[in-house]
């Protein structure tokens, strides 16, 4: 096999960014989301301790779905079209979700105490619409927007089981960042979603190769199947252990946070089997990364403003995880 040059390996380069950036805002964004779903089983005052311990990243967590967009619009054109040509709907019904949570949590700061509910009510809204919105992109995208009746099913199925992927990394944060009674809830609102999550999972994973034969040629050939069942069982060794864990009283204390770490994981696996998947198209069987790419003097100046941007995102991150580190206290406002 030839080695890549330079120009060869930028769309892949810029393929990676903008797959790690996606994988950064559904692991952060998912368990932002997550609490917004689970505002409706909380009473009055764990709701302003929920908000108030996703208060400080939401809109951090959000500045990663805008750069993995702004990167397929500029290094990717042809599939930016192709792909948002298809999901336009779902994209549109996504914003609407994000604009509901976004309008709902400022508003719900000054809102008096008999129009707070309806706040708190347009929150779960917009969070359960955003989620559900992106479990059908997810969907018809690893699908390669398929016709037949069994792409929309599948596209339904994920539609159905990523929001309760994000109850369980929402959970799992309360469980981390909160004290008392409001993590005894958690404890109890992750232990309901796993099931439903990890069983949404396990069927998600075994129709995937039957709406792809792409993916089923590339996950069931040897000798690549014996590498590739590390992913599957290290993803359920996670998940067991989550579930072990919710069952001990360490989770209330000093491995508290070991939950959330471990979902984090199992995301990152799926991240890899996806890629693994998907690899080389931007599309599933219709367009590969360098047939999608910009040109490769595009790609160099785009590439100049990624070095600036990526590494400001990531620190700011960072810096804001770093200093609202710890438990949430009670939500207090000047």
């Amino acid at each position: 096999m030839t080695p890549m040059n330079f120009d060869q390996a930028l769309p892949v380069i810029f393929m990676a960014l903008m797959g790690l950036s996606m994988l950064v805002y559904v692991v952060s964004d998912g368990y932002d989301l997550g609490v917004g779903m689970l505002m409706h089983r909380a009473s009055d005052a764990d709701k302003d301790v929920m908000v108030a311990s996703i208060g400080p990243f939401w809109d951090a967590n959000e500045t990663w779905l805008v750069l993995g967009v702004g990167i397929l619009l500029v290094a990717f054109p042809k599939a930016h079209g192709l792909v948002l040509g298809e999901l336009y709907l779902p994209v549109a019904l996504m914003l609407v979700g994000l604009i509901l949570r976004g309008v709902a949590f400022d508003f719900r700061v000054k809102a008096r105490d008999t129009h707070k509910l309806t706040w708190d009510r347009l929150f779960f809204a917009g969070s359960l619409l955003a989620s559900v919105a992106q479990g059908w992109m997810l969907g018809r995208y690893v699908s390669g927007f398929g016709v037949g009746w069994n792409y929309p099913l599948f596209a339904a199925a994920i539609a159905v089981a990523l929001p309760m992927a994000y109850v369980l990394m929402g959970a799992a944060w309360l469980i981390m960042k909160t004290e008392g009674e409001l993590q005894e809830r958690a404890v109890v609102w992750a232990r309901i979603a796993w099931t439903p999550m990890v069983g949404g999972l396990v069927l998600i994973s075994m129709a995937t190769p039957w709406v792809s034969s792409t993916v089923r040629e590339r996950w069931f050939a040897l000798p690549e199947l014996i590498a590739l069942m590390a992913i599957p069982l290290m993803t359920g060794g996670c998940l067991l252990a989550v579930r072990a864990l919710l069952r001990t009283r360490q989770v209330r204390g000093p491995l508290c946070w070991l939950p959330f770490v471990l979902l984090v994981l199992v995301f990152v696996l799926g991240f890899l089997g996806l890629a693994y998947s998907l690899y080389p198209y931007v599309v599933l069987d219709q367009l590969t990364i360098w047939d999608a790419a910009s040109s490769p003097e595009a790609l160099k100046v785009i590439l100049v403003g990624v070095c600036i941007s990526v590494p400001a995102i990531a620190g700011y991150t960072v810096f804001s995880y770093r200093v609202f580190r710890g438990k949430t206290s009670e939500l207090k406002y000047a």
